[in-house]
């Protein structure tokens, strides 16, 4: 998902994201917002029981460079 469209998304809940906000932040922070755990690039393991999650695809291909945050 680009970040344009997360930035769509963001803006339709009423959420601001400061400059040099970053995907993961980003996304993390809709994921709060939605009342669900900011788990987005943390399945440093690569399995993720989140089939539904419009975030799945980007979060799997992350995660790996994540293991620090």
């Amino acid at each position: 998902m680009k970040m344009t469209d997360i930035r769509t998304m963001a803006k339709l809940r009423g959420l601001k994201f400061g400059v040099g906000t970053t995907k993961v932040q980003a996304v993390r922070m809709i994921q709060l917002d939605e009342g669900n755990f900011d788990c987005f690039a943390r399945a440093e393991s690569g399995y993720c029981d989140q089939d539904g999650c419009i975030f799945r695809v980007d979060c799997l291909s992350l995660a790996p460079k994540q293991k620090n945050e």
